[in-house]
């Protein structure tokens, strides 16, 4: 039976809100994470065609974790590896770890530490760890590092290769290698976080599923390492980024930071998040480490959400900010960031001679900057023509409607 188009969006939705759950089980049950992966892929094709006929079961997630087992071991099974057939028979019941449980007890962090093995390169570790873990696609996985689709597949199933030529094993980490891992294991959070909060691709333009689980990951992280300047620094810009969820969308379209209802942003949130920043900074000040990419990151984001109205903003402050991140993470996305603040202060033509000086041609937010700052030094036509581009570089719903209003309103002004 066919399943409704209500009823596949549903599979869809909870498939990927149990993915990672799913894939980490079956790893650490089978200490093979194509067994994993494909085990899980089998399971949601199983739902596709069983839960239209016989209803949605009680605990979805647990039927997927369930038939994925069952599908892990007929693998195996097939596969003929005799040394592993009886005890994968014994998995079906004994829930029994393989390993003391160490320092990290949730299946999914320790998923994220294993993809995050130094024999990988940091750009594969996040990648393979965003592909299982997450359950993103390779497409927006590519997305997210600024990459051909192409190249990102290449990463990805080098990745693999790799993992299987050095017999590296879904194992717990000890506390060195948490520490060792933990610059690689942060980047994973964020960039589930990043998908989660302005959707790549598909109908919604935000996916809480994501920007939930990153930031249950955070605080598993916090828990963890809470000494930890940059993993406090990461979750407080989770939580004073995802305070604004409620006021971000409207009407089908993205709302910008100062157009935002600032009534509607989550005040819990903002104050748990400035509380970590304020944690951080009495770090450094009490003789820490200088701040890191992440704690400075959610100092400008402290600052943003401290102000009542948008006029209010610091915006002095969230450039000396800027500056001391461009320091520490000297990146073209860092400085195109770094313009807005410019262009508060010094005025749109300073921001644009630094926009146009970076190489991002393919980010669709270079192109909706430039597009902005063209649109306020009245250079119409060109604005438009920056519209354009960054329509057509998004495939976020939210975003494009955003910003086609925007260019149709010149047009209509000419």
């Amino acid at each position: 039976m066919t399943p409704s188009p209500d009823l596949r969006a549903q599979i869809g939705r909870i498939y990927r809100e149990e993915y990672g759950r799913v894939v980490a089980s079956l790893a650490r049950r089978f200490g093979d994470l194509d067994i994993a992966e494909d085990a899980a892929g089998e399971a949601l094709l199983a739902a596709v065609e069983q839960w239209p006929t016989d209803g949605l079961p009680p605990n979805p997630g647990g039927w997927l974790t369930t038939t994925a087992v069952h599908r892990a071991i007929d693998r195996i099974r097939r596969e003929s590896l005799r040394n592993s057939k009886h005890q994968a028979a014994l998995m079906i019941t004994d829930d029994t770890p393989h390993e003391p449980v160490g320092p990290v007890e949730d299946d999914r962090l320790r998923l994220i530490f294993t993809c995050c093995h130094p024999a990988l390169a940091a750009e594969a570790r996040v990648a393979l760890t965003l592909r299982l873990l997450g359950g993103l696609t390779v497409e927006e996985i590519a997305r997210g590092f600024l990459v051909p689709e192409t190249t990102m597949a290449r990463r990805i199933t080098r990745a693999k290769a790799k993992i299987k030529a050095a017999n590296i094993p879904f194992r717990v980490p000890d506390g060195s290698d948490v520490t060792d891992r933990l610059g690689a294991v942060l980047a994973v959070i964020h960039l589930v976080f990043n998908e989660g909060y302005l959707a790549g691709a598909g109908d919604d333009p935000l996916r809480a599923d994501l920007t939930d689980e990153a930031i249950r990951l955070g605080r598993l992280m916090r828990t963890l390492l809470p000494d930890e300047g940059e993993v406090a620094g990461l979750l407080a810009l989770m939580l004073l980024t995802d305070a604004r969820r409620r006021a971000r969308v409207a009407g089908g379209e993205l709302v910008t930071l100062d157009e935002q209802d600032r009534g509607a942003w989550d005040k819990a949130l903002i104050a748990e998040g400035h509380a970590l920043v304020r944690e951080c900074l009495a770090r450094v000040a009490g003789g820490g480490p200088d701040p890191g990419t992440y704690q400075l990151m959610a100092a400008i984001n402290a600052v943003h959400t401290d102000a009542s109205d948008p006029r209010d903003t610091d915006w002095s402050q969230i450039a000396q900010l800027y500056d001391q991140l461009h320091a520490v993470t000297p990146t073209p996305v860092v400085a195109l960031n770094r313009a807005i603040a410019v262009a508060e202060l010094d005025g749109p033509d300073v921001a644009l001679g630094i926009v146009e000086g970076l190489a991002l041609d393919g980010y669709h937010a270079w192109h909706a900057t430039r597009a902005d700052l063209l649109r306020r030094l009245g250079r119409s036509a060109e604005a438009r023509s920056a519209y354009d581009a960054a329509v057509a570089a998004t495939e976020n719903p939210a975003e494009k409607a955003y910003l086609s209003r925007r260019r149709d309103q010149l047009a209509a002004s000419d």
